[in-house]
């Protein structure tokens, strides 16, 4: 079935919007499908799904594009200081920053073995409703935890290793990635600014990794390059979304103001239910 403009910008928008406002994005684009009457997610594309994470990406590019680009920097010239067996000191922010990321993303591997397993709690609503509300209860604890002062320079290999157990928890569909890599951000006593950053920089390597596992399965499925106009359109939604959906985000936490998410996961999640009791 070719795809409507109209169900790609919905897609992209949902994608743009659920990505990075900590209501989880595989959560609402399963009840989203749902709602539409897909199948699962078995009738959205597979090349589509992973062009909109690629347009979230670009969000986040344009977003922290001086940390991005600092950090691209220091990893050549990291490079080259292992090379000639030189290490400056104090370790300049952002290779720290580096290390951190790599650090926090370790935890993923734990989730590639039940990968498929994972993905396929998305068509229990019943799961994603539940989930939804332990998102909603994560985000109301994160504005109660009294303020942390750590930053990249201060920041333990275990502060972030508790981070990247968060994020490999988050890949279960109703729990969302940014609320709960923020709140655990908070809760090892990251400074809120920092949380954020943090957790959309580790988002980088997450959703690169997800997508070229992802890549192989869409190809293998059938791209219908006839579609792809279309599917662009999606994507430029998704990114615009997503990039205003940081900028909206940094302001909350630095105000340790996630109370109004709280709510909405809370009414998501018990919508979601009524719904699905009703329906069977």
């Amino acid at each position: 079935v070719p795809m409507s403009l109209l169900s790609s910008i919905l897609l992209g928008f949902i994608q743009g919007l659920t990505e990075f406002l900590p209501v989880s994005s595989s959560g609402h684009l399963a009840i989203a499908e749902h709602l539409l009457g897909m199948s699962g997610a078995s009738d959205i594309p597979e090349f589509f799904d992973v062009l909109l994470h690629l347009g979230t990406l670009v969000a986040v590019f344009v977003a922290y594009w001086a940390e991005v680009r600092d950090m691209v920097l220091e990893f050549f010239r990291g490079a080259k200081d292992l090379a000639h067996g030189t290490t400056p000191t104090p370790i300049p922010p952002a290779r720290r920053m580096i290390l951190l990321i790599i650090v926090g993303t370790l935890p993923l591997f734990v989730v590639l073995p039940i990968k498929d397993f994972v993905e396929g709690l998305a068509d229990n609503m019943y799961f994603v409703g539940g989930a939804l509300l332990v998102t909603g209860c994560l985000l109301f604890a994160s504005d109660r935890v009294r303020k942390g002062h750590k930053s990249e320079r201060s920041a333990r290999i275990q502060d972030v290793l508790v981070v990247g157990l968060a994020q490999a928890i988050a890949t279960c569909p109703g729990i969302s990635r940014s609320g709960t890599t923020i709140t655990a951000g908070c809760f090892v006593g990251f400074d809120r600014k920092f949380a954020v950053r943090y957790s959309f920089l580790m988002s980088i390597p997450a959703i690169l990794g997800a997508n070229i596992l992802s890549l192989k399965d869409a190809v293998s499925a059938g791209i219908i390059w006839a579609d792809v106009p279309v599917y662009l359109v999606g994507v430029v939604v998704a990114a615009g979304v997503g990039y205003a959906c940081i900028r909206l985000l940094k302001m909350i936490a630095e105000k340790g103001k996630f109370g109004f998410f709280a709510y909405y996961c809370w009414a998501a999640g018990v919508v979601t239910l009524i719904f699905t009791l009703l329906q069977n």
